[in-house]
């Protein structure tokens, strides 16, 4: 599978929607940008995996979205 290389204002546009998409999926610890090969990438950090009946995008408008378990956010 070939990566798509993204600027960063795709990536930023791709954020947006990621915004609106995935917290309607999993329960999202935060979304971010993060570089990948020679362009960025939208960064899905999530609380727990996701059920395996659970489809998320690997991409939004041509912007790949690199997925990572974290758990949940916790005050220092």
């Amino acid at each position: 599978m070939k990566t798509s290389i993204s600027s960063l204002e795709q990536a930023r546009a791709a954020k947006v929607r990621a915004k609106e998409v995935f917290p309607r999926l999993v329960d999202v610890a935060g979304i971010g940008i993060t570089r990948l090969d020679q362009g960025y990438a939208v960064k899905v950090n999530l609380e727990r995996q996701p059920s395996p009946e659970v489809s998320l995008p690997g991409e939004l408008d041509g912007v790949p979205i690199h997925i990572e378990i974290t758990g949940g956010a916790h005050k220092i």
